[in-house]
């Protein structure tokens, strides 16, 4: 039976356009206020949305998510703040796929198989490990696969072909590319290196390419989209709200009207 991830990404494929995939970390602004502005990425026109399980060390992410981790931990977020988010979101939008975004240490603390079981059961699709080496994923996988959650691992442009082939085999729903060496971050320019890292990604595997870090208009998303299978926004929606200083409806429509313009590019492809 296809996950949801993999229809989502094959009915986008139908349409011939690419799939829009949104992030935001639960409990930015607030675990409630979070959880609506999940909802508006949706609503804008998101496919999948991940929502990131804040973490006080993110290695991969810039500044922009950092600050907005800094607000959800201060705020007291837990990871059953994580699961409420995917919870709500997944019941208001169940054409939608929600994955969880996080780094493996509280994963690993929370437990492996009692994380996979909490995350079917709110209706969860499945993670983003971007920190999990494939050789010791086994357990997380096994474990995922047996509540049906696809397991998505990240390649870099410093991805070896052999690398990428080991990556790719391990993982399932979709890879995600990162276009540039670095974090996360909105950028004026897409990175070149992009478009031969999904060649050379699709080289290893039937699973679809979608492409993260640095998008942040409809003109990149449709550039993307041009030769990616899906293409993942997250530091320009966190910039939404963060411009709306404490405005919550204001940061909500920011979210959604962005979300609405990047569904238009990425169907320019």
């Amino acid at each position: 039976m296809a996950s949801k991830l993999t229809e989502i990404l094959a009915a986008a494929k139908a349409e011939n356009r690419a799939a829009l995939v949104g992030y935001l970390p639960a409990g930015f602004p607030t675990v409630d206020g979070g959880i609506r502005a999940v909802n508006a990425l949706i609503e804008g026109g998101c496919d999948i949305v991940e929502v990131g399980l804040p973490h006080s060390d993110p290695v991969l992410d810039g500044a922009t998510i950092q600050t907005a981790d800094d607000i959800a931990l201060r705020g007291g977020v837990r990871i059953k703040d994580v699961l409420r988010t995917v919870q709500e979101v997944a019941a208001a939008h169940p054409a939608a796929a929600v994955l969880v975004m996080t780094y493996w240490n509280p994963v690993d603390r929370y437990g492996t198989a009692r994380f996979a079981a909490d995350l079917a059961a709110a209706g969860g699709a499945g993670v983003i490990l971007p920190d999990l080496p494939v050789e010791e994923s086994g357990p997380w996988r096994a474990a995922a696969a047996e509540h049906g959650l696809d397991t998505v691992f990240v390649v870099a442009p410093s991805s070896r072909d052999p690398r990428l082939a080991e990556v790719t085999a391990a993982g399932s729903g979709f890879v995600y590319a990162a276009a540039v060496m670095g974090v996360t971050g909105s950028r004026a320019q897409v990175g070149e290196l992009a478009e031969d890292l999904v060649a050379r990604t699709r080289a290893t595997t039937e699973l679809p390419v979608c492409v993260g870090l640095g998008v942040s208009t409809a003109a990149q998303a449709a550039e993307v989209a041009g030769f990616a299978d899906g293409v993942i926004v997250g530091s320009a929606f966190v910039q939404r709200i963060l411009d709306a200083d404490g405005d919550e409806e204001a940061g909500l429509a920011a979210v959604r009207a962005l979300a609405a313009d990047l569904a238009a590019g990425v169907r320019k492809r």
